[in-house]
């Protein structure tokens, strides 16, 4: 880390400690060369995941956007908000970890859906009905067919 003072490249850490968020660790630091002191900040770089629709546009994956269709899928549905948050988080966590920093929305749909149709399944015909947009009864019944041969 490069002094301010003097820019001697060389200091040596005193005190590291956590923010109040808890997000960034500060580091107060002296200079080896002019024994000054000065505090840095350390945060994790977090490389955006980007979302590329079904038009091709793309946006920055926003977990409350996951997070408000799948609570509206589970409306009026015995679903403990806790298991929804644990379900997007555990999606959000998968999109993070992946090596790909483009993903679509298609592949966060499905994993949406996966992960709705071990919590309720209603709610996953709910989602996947506005989802996989179904355009007349027969592809709706196609799914609540496949649901049923699953079980």
């Amino acid at each position: 880390m490069k002094c301010p003072f003097c820019n001697c490249e060389e200091s040596k850490v005193i005190d590291s400690r956590p923010t109040d968020e808890g997000e960034r660790i500060r580091r107060r630091r002296e200079c080896i060369s002019c024994q000054k002191r000065f505090t840095t900040y350390e945060i994790i770089e977090s490389v955006p995941v980007i979302v590329v629709k079904k038009d091709k546009s793309r946006e920055v994956f926003d977990r409350n956007k996951l997070f408000n269709g799948m609570l509206r899928a589970c409306e009026k549905r015995p679903v403990a908000l806790e298991e929804l948050e644990k379900a997007v988080n555990e999606i959000e966590s998968t999109l993070q970890n992946s090596l790909d920093r483009e993903v679509t929305s298609v592949y966060i749909g499905e994993l949406a859906m996966d992960k709705l149709k071990d919590l309720d399944e209603v709610a996953y015909v709910r989602f996947a009905s506005v989802y996989r947009q179904f355009k007349d009864i027969n592809t709706f019944m196609d799914e609540l067919a496949k649901l049923l041969s699953e079980k």
